[in-house]
């Protein structure tokens, strides 16, 4: 049994925000945190107040976390950047709700006084008995993950304790985050005062200026003298939040947000579940009516409908039949379709399922097609513009010394570069039917094969065509070529003048998947100078869909090469700086150097070159943590540690410094993920580095302590690479169905009722409704064991409860 947080996160737009620059505009952006550690960074839109993102993430995160915050910064190229406001969602009001939040909500002006993170380790015990005065003592230990104050990177932190007007100070501990004390103050304890607190706070020490707030903890007298002793990690908490002056004046996000708890059982109790929605399916190839799939597909919403799909499409991939699903939903589909030009055009389960199983098991497909085309729009740059009320001739540059282009000329040019990007891509295109997976290869085939079927008439000949391009090049293809960054295809979004060339590219790869010429051009008759390059895309792009239905047969000779391109396989690379230690301190200024990383199976590899014969690697297993480091220690906010033994003696640790916090934090998760089923792993590290004869950190000078941070295992990105979690995914469509229960048990008695009315009950009907009533017994039993897992984990919470009152 498992215990999984799982946090959608789609960062939407922002509207009003005020203005940063001197050109009257701003240059935003949005870090997302959770408890304050930084996790994602959105693109920059540029010269605007009302930016759109429009990016998704799921984090998956320990069941511990507090907070979600989502900072808006102005990025200038020559100062720092400037903060605009932010927003900060407590854990507690995402589980108020389950449906998800989904809105606008104001900025507020970030107080330093609140930006308060980390924890102090504290024991606080009442000695003494009532016939004689009894001491309250406050013994502070140690602290972690402060907040950094200082321009070094680090605060200078010490200890205010406060009791009945009286006031203690620990010593100050310069340059350090996790400082450690181990001082002790006593205050004689008042009977009469059972409500004053114990007020322990941390602060930042300045020399000429304000002593900065890092947090606090309050303690009651009153439980204190019913426990006698409290000792532990304490998290520190900020002041009573004021009223902000500028509220409602920053702007404000549109933010969409679900946080999911999930207890995820042993395989064992899926397994029924798993298995009647197989048979389902089998029901089908067999010739039978595959009622419990179209029961599903009849109940669920529209709101639910793309993430229903996605989790039955990889829970299908898992067990060997999305081929055989996708096709109970295309002839589930084609059945109830009379109108051919509608066919898939609705957000349907089949399509919202063919959709999502292009983006599990084609995304590798789709790096290798697109990749080189988008690199080289980006790198080039070119001013590309067809619509003569949109042409600005003073982006297009001079044709010559104090010759401006005319307009004539630059859609001329513009005409000329798009035919040729144009023509890379269906070239690419039709190269492609070599390596396109075998997977994809058969389920458009069996789609070709069920419209064919169904609409066989000389008249819609081109139907079957449509049916495949409405899905390659409608939702795969085009929206990757608008937004390369959302299929990973990019770090960050395209400027302007590239976003525009990525559209108009887009829309003629959209008219040639139409395979009609005329109807584009009759809505924007500017398209009409591509109009000889769609018209020939249309006949290469139907020659290579030939192609692709037929290349599933076994005498295909490219299939070796096809099967290498596979879903759910855990593999990265990339071009890292790097520096490696092993039982010794940093000496150099900048010890880093290029290396071609790359995660694969069971090792992490890294070498000079992506193709070098000589590389070193770790073996996987061997890693007992993957951590951020400190901002101070090598100047760098984006450095990561990988901490390795070859046995419990020597440590290796080696340090990878990336380009950005995205970066960053994808190859953290990759790490984690890969990682997770480690067993000597760590459970505290050292955020800081040692250097010369201490640790940066916390200042201690024994190189084996253990580490004064813990580590935080559980906090990764998901990615579209990560392999398949079968037992997630049924609880996952477990969830949905227990949601929808009542509703299928009432469109499972229309069903029954309709037999019986048309007096069509056979021995085989009475079998199908069978196996239904059976998966509602199914669903039972599930919510039986969840039920008796959450009473358990009641009980010894409540136990653990007694153990601490005793």
């Amino acid at each position: 049994m498992a215990k999984r947080s799982t946090l959608f996160i789609r960062i939407v737009e922002g509207k009003n925000l005020p203005i940063k620059d001197i050109t009257g505009s701003s240059d935003p952006y949005c870090i997302v945190r959770i408890d304050n550690e930084a996790i994602i960074r959105t693109a920059t839109i540029w010269k605007t107040l009302s930016p759109f993102w429009g990016e998704e993430y799921n984090v998956h995160l320990p069941p511990s976390f507090h907070t979600v915050s989502f900072h808006v910064l102005d990025e200038d190229s020559l100062s720092r950047d400037d903060v605009i406001g932010k927003v900060s969602i407590r854990k507690e009001a995402l589980a108020a709700k389950p449906q998800g939040v989904d809105g606008w909500v104001n900025l507020t002006e970030i107080d330093p006084d609140e930006e308060v993170q980390g924890e102090i380790h504290l024991q606080v015990s009442v000695l003494g008995d009532a016939d004689v005065p009894r001491i309250l003592r406050c013994q502070v230990l140690e602290a972690r993950d402060l907040a950094k104050k200082d321009r070094n990177g680090a605060s200078d932190p010490f200890v205010r304790v406060r009791y009945n007007g009286k006031t203690h100070e620990s010593t100050v501990i310069k340059k350090s985050c996790y400082p450690r004390w181990n001082e002790s103050f006593e205050f004689e304890l008042d009977d009469t005062l059972a409500d004053s607190p114990l007020s322990v706070e941390v602060w930042d020490w300045d020399l000429v200026s304000k002593n900065d707030f890092l947090g606090k903890v309050l303690f009651n007298i009153h439980s204190l003298q019913s426990a006698q002793q409290e000792e532990g990690w304490f998290r520190l908490v900020p002041e009573k939040p004021k009223h902000s002056q500028h509220e409602g004046t920053l702007g404000s996000l549109r933010l969409q947000l679900r946080l999911r708890d999930e207890t995820v059982l042993p395989s064992s109790h899926y397994q029924p579940l798993t298995e009647l929605l197989c048979q389902s399916v089998g029901a089908h190839l067999n010739g039978n009516w595959p009622d419990l799939i179209m029961l599903i597909d009849e109940t669920t919403t529209a709101e639910s409908r793309q993430e229903v799909a996605s989790n039955l499409v990889k829970l299908f991939l898992g067990q060997g039949l999305a081929k055989e699903f996708l096709d109970v939903l295309f002839k589930l589909e084609l059945d109830r379709t009379s109108e051919p030009n509608t066919l898939f055009r609705s957000n349907s389960l089949a399509s919202k399922s063919m959709e999502s199983f292009l983006k599990v098991a084609g995304m590798q497909y789709l790096h290798r097609l697109l990749g080189p085309l988008i690199n080289r729009i980006f790198e080039e740059k070119k001013y590309v513009e067809l619509d003569p009320n949109k042409v600005e001739l003073k982006e297009a540059g001079c044709a010559g010394l104090h010759r401006v282009h005319t307009e004539a000329e630059v859609i001329q040019q513009s005409a000329n570069l798009l035919q040729s990007y144009l023509s890379d891509l269906l070239h690419a295109i039709l190269q492609s039917a070599s390596y396109c997976p075998v997977a994809l290869c058969q389920a458009f085939q069996q789609l070709y094969q069920r419209v064919h079927k169904r609409f066989p008439e000389p008249e819609y000949r081109k139907v079957k065509f449509i049916a495949v391009t409405s899905f390659l090049c409608l939702r795969f293809i085009s929206p990757a070529i608008m937004s390369p960054k959302l299929f990973h295809l990019r770090e960050k979004h395209a400027d302007a003048r590239t976003s525009r060339t990525l559209l108009l590219l887009a829309k003629a790869i959209q008219t040639i998947g139409n395979l009609d010429t005329l109807t584009c051009c009759c809505k924007e008759p500017w398209m009409v100078s591509l109009q000889p390059a769609i018209q020939q895309g249309i006949t290469q792009l139907k020659d290579f869909i030939s192609k692709l239905v037929t290349c599933g047969d076994s005498e295909d000779l490219f299939l070796k090469e096809r099967m290498s391109l596979k879903y759910g396989s855990m593999e990265k690379g990339g071009y890292l700086l790097l520096h490696r230690t092993k039982d010794k301190s940093l000496l150099m200024a900048s010890p880093f150097k290029k290396y071609f990383v790359t995660i694969s199976k069971d090792i992490l590899s890294y070498s000079r070159t992506q193709h070098s014969k000589k590389s070193s690697f770790i073996s996987l297993p061997k890693i007992r943590a993957v951590e951020k480091v400190e901002e101070k220690s090598f100047g760098s906010a984006n450095v990561m540690q990988i901490i390795s033994s070859e046995d419990s003696r020597h440590i290796e640790t080696l340090y990878l410094d990336c380009k950005s916090v995205n970066e960053l934090n994808q190859w953290l998760s990759a790490l984690r993920k890969a990682c997770s089923h480690n067993t000597d792993t760590m459970s505290c590290y050292h955020p800081g580095i040692y250097k010369g004869d201490r640790w940066s950190c916390c200042h201690q000078k024994d190189k084996a302590d253990q580490g004064c941070d813990k580590t935080k295992h559980g906090v990764t990105l998901q990615e579209w690479y990560d392999p398949l979690d079968p037992d997630l995914e049924s609880q996952l469509i477990y969830r949905h169905l227990i949601g929808v229960r009542q509703a299928m048990r009432d469109k499972h008695l229309e069903m029954k009722l309709q037999n019986d009315d048309g007096d069509c009950k056979t021995v085989e009907g009475d079998k199908k409704l069978d196996g239904v009533s059976r998966f509602f017994h199914v669903l039972q039993d599930l919510q039986d064991s969840h039920t008796a897992v959450e009473e358990e984990e009641k009980s010894k919470n409540k136990n653990l409860l007694l153990e601490l009152q005793t």
